[in-house]
């Protein structure tokens, strides 16, 4: 289990923003292991965790992009229906919340493998939970699902 610094940055959502900065990045060799895009309105959050920290926070810089860095965990994920949601079930076990997640594929890592990208609470019981091998783990309680109406 691992840990990687992910950037996150806040562009105006109209086409082109984010291309231009997807090529000032590519520009500047940075390449991503992850990357996820979200939409919130008038405004996308981009959060990617880079190959090389700096070259990209430089890259940013120099493009006057402004981005926030945060410690995230990356959990390697059997590509397998199930496989996030034991991750999630060992963490709620040890009241360890998920502030958000994405998901990529694994490249270069075994065929049928994935990488999770994951932002929690504390980062080190995670981590620690995390690389514990099954044996250990608390079973969770049956829990029936909350449906909206």
């Amino acid at each position: 289990m691992q840990t990687a610094k992910q950037l996150s940055v806040s562009l105006v959502n109209k086409p082109g923003r984010l291309a231009d900065v997807l090529m000032a990045l590519s520009k500047g060799k940075v390449n991503f292991r992850a990357l996820a895009v979200m939409d919130s309105g008038d405004r996308g959050t981009v959060r990617f965790v880079p190959d090389d920290v700096e070259a990209a926070m430089a890259v940013l810089e120099k493009i006057s992009v402004r981005f926030d860095v945060a410690e995230v965990l990356l959990a390697d994920i059997p590509s397998q229906p199930g496989g996030f949601r034991k991750v999630c079930e060992r963490l709620a076990a040890e009241h360890l919340n998920i502030d958000y997640a994405y998901h990529s594929d694994s490249l270069g890592k075994a065929k049928g493998a994935a990488l999770a990208v994951i932002r929690v609470n504390d980062l080190a019981k995670a981590q620690r939970i995390l690389s514990e091998n099954g044996t250990s783990r608390k079973k969770m309680p049956f829990r029936r699902p909350v449906l909206a109406r």
